[in-house]
């Protein structure tokens, strides 16, 4: 009798089996992940990143939507007015923290004063750019708010209160307000060490409003904004890509392979910040300090299956670099300039076009960024805010570690799916913690 062993069988039989479901899960396109779907798709046939199904996603948190506020107090400990400094994304978020203040303070808010910035080529004030009416009705029974001092007042301008940077974390209850019951009118500018964990939830809840619920754009803003967002082609994406020669500099990382131009307007940037050298610039790089260039943005969203012929808002600032590098690829781009008119555009002040690209981005079909400064969070939130959750950070740090560890072609490719897939499906980055909260899908 002839006996056959299946032994040999089995193994042969279990190995082709893992190797079978190692390459299915390996795969960008696999169907075994969470969600992939086929209904969009890149030309080559592979899933992009926004058919995955999420596993988790940020929206506003219930505490603060449907939270029943406790009385604003008959009466307040003073004046709070909030001195805004920067670009307008920066003055946003210093807003918000103040009327997180006022509140906390149990103050009056006066309405914020955007400071003259000659370096943002700026000049226009908080009414020239979010309906003050509008501010006033929606911070109703959070803060109170007054265009103006009472007549009666004895002084107009108010005592400011240093609340910059410092050891340790900023408290205002502790700092603040002994000023506050002193003067009775002080302006401040937010500190960026502030001790939120100390808030309140009506004034957790304050911030949130004014945030996402109470900043409205101009009427004539907004119809600005109207016209150019009906004006860009459809679906489209919006791309916030920062390679500016002042942010270059700013960022102390060194570039190979830029154009003379380039490289020239970089170092008349620089002053003073000379750029990491050796170990330490590796060191830099890996931490994600180093801003995307236009050429690596492009790299990634091909890694991203995201189509060449997708069209493309560049919400983006005067002076970028090396675009050449990114529309030679994905050659549908479009900016405020294709559809505004030279003399619009000359005549806008800075705070009018970084209004015009946020409204713009906020409405977009999907929004990436290279980077996650002031707007870009603002953006995140208030698309979450809106339940528009196509909305991708490119990893900086992912690109460099992948880069100094040799990795080209089809195994980078592959590495970057694997490192922005999940940072889409998981929702990282989506929203700021203060006011949103985590959902599981």
């Amino acid at each position: 009798m002839f006996i056959v062993s299946v032994k040999p069988f089995f193994s042969v039989l279990v190995v082709g089996l893992c190797l079978t479901l190692a390459v299915l899960l390996l795969s960008p396109s696999s169907s075994l992940f969470p969600g992939a779907s086929v209904s969009s798709t890149h030309q080559r046939g592979y899933t992009d990143i926004w058919s995955l199904r999420r596993i988790a996603e940020w929206r506003p948190c219930k505490w603060w939507l449907q939270g029943h506020l406790p009385a604003l107090p008959a009466d307040s400990n003073g004046y709070i007015r909030v001195d805004c400094y920067g670009g307008l994304n920066q003055m946003r978020r210093d807003l918000c923290d103040g009327v997180g203040v006022a509140r906390l303070l149990n103050a009056t808010l006066v309405l914020p004063k955007f400071e003259v910035a000659a370096y943002w080529n700026e000049s226009s004030g908080f009414a020239d750019v979010f309906d003050v009416d509008y501010f006033i009705s929606q911070m109703n029974g959070y803060v109170k708010v007054v265009k103006e001092l009472p007549p009666e007042f004895p002084s107009k301008e108010p005592h400011h209160v240093d609340c910059s940077k410092r050891k340790g974390q900023f408290d205002y209850i502790e700092s603040v307000l002994p000023s506050l019951l002193e003067h009775h009118y002080i302006s401040i500018t937010p500190a960026m060490s502030q001790r939120r964990d100390r808030y309140p939830q009506y004034a957790k809840a304050a911030l949130c409003q004014a945030c996402y619920n109470a900043l409205r754009l101009a009427e004539p803003v907004e119809e600005k904004a109207k016209k150019l967002l009906e004006a860009i082609p459809k679906p489209f994406l919006s791309l916030h890509l920062r390679f500016e020669p002042d942010m270059v500099a700013y960022s102390q990382c060194e570039y190979q392979g830029l154009s003379t131009a380039s490289l020239e307007a970089i170092e008349a940037a620089r002053v003073d910040r000379k750029p990491w050298t050796g170990e330490l610039a590796k060191i830099w790089r890996k931490r994600g300090k180093c801003p995307l260039t236009p050429r690596e943005t492009a790299l990634i969203f091909q890694a991203l299956h995201i189509p060449t012929n997708t069209n493309i808002y560049l919400a983006a600032g005067d002076g970028l670099m090396e675009m050449e590098g990114f529309t030679s690829v994905y050659t549908n781009v479009v900016t405020k300039s294709s559809f505004l008119s030279s003399d619009d555009f000359s005549n806008m002040h800075g705070n009018t076009k970084a209004a015009l690209d946020y409204y713009v981005s906020i409405n977009s079909d999907s929004y990436v960024a290279t980077f996650f400064g002031n707007m870009d969070k603002m953006v995140a939130a208030m698309r979450a805010f809106n339940g528009k959750q196509r909305t991708l950070f490119l990893s900086r740090r992912a690109f460099a570690e992948f880069t100094y560890n040799g990795l080209k072609g089809k195994e980078l490719n592959q590495a970057l799916w694997k490192a922005h897939r999940d940072d889409f499906v998981m929702g990282r980055g989506s929203a700021l913690s203060d006011c949103f909260c985590e959902f599981k899908l």
